[in-house]
């Protein structure tokens, strides 16, 4: 029969051998799970970077020129799918370090914390899998949203015969499919509390057509007609010539 003092012993050794195992447990799965948050992190970034580099219909200088994204797009919508994956994986390693630390001071440890609820080597193979999936589901994505930018972009190309660029913030530069000289462009600034309101900018090809501004933009205060015009007057010029 055990005695007080060589029972408790005993207990002793089998709690501090638990805590053992517990802390060695929770710290392979902490450096698993930040590995898989390191990798996530650095696929964003090549996502991120791959994103930008798309290009779309048109020459354009990219050190000038930004491209115009669809606020909601499915590009995005992968991109917010990949932030909230990794987003999990920083709270999942935020939790085991409490965890941890509550097994080195040899405290309790916190309600909801148990080790027990560690995710298991199967949940983290669950886990690559959807992110393997996700990242696969990004790629074809971005090849379906280039494609359609750059039909959308050749139709309003072809409808209204202006290609449209943004120069830089708040500013856009049409450019005619008749213009005679390439750099033959007009650039107009959007103004007001909603950017609705339209300002055209002083370039030296509006300065070629000052009969057009003042009937159509100063008169009549109409940029669709003015652009219409410019198009019939651009189109005459090389009908004739």
């Amino acid at each position: 029969m055990r005695t007080a003092p060589t029972w408790r012993l005993s207990c002793q050794r089998r709690w501090r051998s638990w805590e053992a195992r517990s802390r060695e447990r929770t710290w392979l799965k902490i450096e698993e799970l930040e590995g898989e948050r390191s990798r996530l992190e650095e696929e964003k970034k090549k996502l991120e970077v791959q994103l930008e580099q798309l290009t779309l219909v048109g020459d354009y200088d990219q050190s000038k020129t930004k491209v115009l994204h669809l606020a909601v797009n499915p590009a995005s919508e992968a991109r917010q799918g990949l932030r909230q994956d990794q987003a999990r994986l920083q709270e999942e390693c935020a939790r085991l370090r409490t965890l941890l630390g509550a097994l080195e001071r040899g405290g309790p440890v916190p309600a909801g914390l148990e080790a027990s609820c560690l995710p298991s080597s199967k949940e983290v193979a669950e886990l690559k899998k959807q992110v393997e999936s996700a990242e696969l589901k990004n790629q074809r994505l971005k090849e379906v949203f280039q494609t359609k930018i750059q039909e959308f972009r050749k139709v309003c190309y072809t409808l209204t015969g202006y290609q449209v660029d943004i120069t830089r913030e708040s500013q856009y530069r049409l450019t005619s499919m008749y213009a005679e000289h390439k750099d033959d462009c007009l650039i107009f600034k959007a103004t007001g509390p909603s950017g609705t309101t339209m300002q055209l900018l002083e370039t030296e090809f509006s300065r070629t057509v000052p009969e057009l501004i003042e009937l159509h933009l100063l008169r009549q205060d109409s940029i669709p007609a003015f652009l219409s015009a410019l198009t019939l007057e651009l189109f005459s010029r090389q009908t004739l010539a």
